[in-house]
């Protein structure tokens, strides 16, 4: 959505629109310093999910893992195995479509150049951590996915790709745009992999949440962010407006007094409908506005890739 008094439509810029965040590495490095990433814990609480074979029984094991059938067959006392999860690749997945583009007057930065430092941000914390870290995009000039590498290459890798993106295209017109992202994750993202979407969630094709929903297999940890500009959080207009798709090339005129409850009633179902999906499936939504300071976004995707969501 953008908005505009009917005498000067606001028009989308194709260059990235940084704002007041640029510098990007300065950006993400305060971003990623202003969190306590620490040792990351096992995104499951207890033990871990993969089975890894049978033991005796020793007394003071827990009860709930001994194996009845075990038992049954040999006679003993016999105690199931987990292994803990120990891959923590950081696949981020960053929408670059036209909408993200928006940025409002008064607004620090587009919604891209918000998600870049969330995401460069979170790449510097992965990677501190010993974690590799993968680049996947939604939209945008088509560029490559980044493989999941580690060390400071991969961290200079990632932020020259965010730095330089070009937003761009209309994902109600491309259906594939999304399963095209989501596969190369599906392909990729070993168990026990984090999952981060950045996107404002708005004019995605139909089968977008499930389709991410569903990459939770394999003890993949999934969390998706919700990016908005203050005024699609608020919706904070008055009077005549003319409204303009932030993809395509449609508007309308109306009142705002008018459309502002359904409008607000529409975004906050698409909330719901993600974080009601995403809880399904152990998954984490979290609701974030670029006016808001990145190292609270960030610091909620650390504590739901650690196990807040579970």
């Amino acid at each position: 959505m953008s908005a505009s008094g009917p005498e000067s439509p606001l028009t989308l810029e194709q260059t990235l629109d940084w704002g007041e965040l640029a510098p990007l590495r300065i950006s993400a490095r305060a971003a990623a310093d202003g969190v306590y990433a620490g040792s990351h814990r096992s995104q499951r609480r207890g033990a871990g999910v993969e089975f890894g074979g049978h033991r005796a029984y020793v007394p003071g094991d827990d009860l709930r893992f001994i194996d009845r059938h075990a038992l049954m067959r040999h006679g003993r006392l016999m105690v199931r195995q987990f292994e803990t999860e120990t891959d923590r690749t950081l696949r981020l997945v960053v929408d670059a479509s036209a909408s993200m583009a928006f940025r409002s007057k008064g607004a620090p930065g587009a919604k891209l150049a918000y998600a870049a430092v969330v995401a460069a941000a979170l790449a510097r914390i992965a990677i501190s951590n010993g974690d590799p870290v993968a680049l996947d995009w939604i939209g945008g000039d088509a560029r490559q996915p980044l493989p999941a590498l580690g060390g400071r290459e991969a961290f200079e890798r990632v932020v020259a790709a965010l730095e330089t993106v070009r937003p761009g295209g209309d994902l109600r017109l491309d259906g594939a745009a999304t399963e095209r992202a989501f596969a190369g994750v599906a392909r990729h993202a070993r168990r026990g992999s984090v999952v981060v979407l950045l996107s404002d969630l708005l004019d995605l094709p139909e089968h977008t949440l499930d389709r991410f929903a569903a990459l939770s297999s394999l003890g993949r940890t999934l969390i998706a962010v919700r990016v908005l500009d203050p005024l699609e959080a608020t919706f904070a207009l008055e009077g005549p407006v003319r409204l303009f798709a932030s993809e395509g090339n449609f508007h309308v005129e109306t009142d705002a007094s008018l459309v502002k409850q359904g409008y607000l009633a529409r975004l906050g179902a698409i909330a719901s409908a993600w974080q009601q999906r995403l809880a399904e499936s152990g998954g984490t939504l979290i609701d974030s506005v670029t006016s808001q300071p990145p190292v609270n976004t960030v610091r909620e995707i650390v504590l739901g890739a650690g196990g807040g969501g579970r």
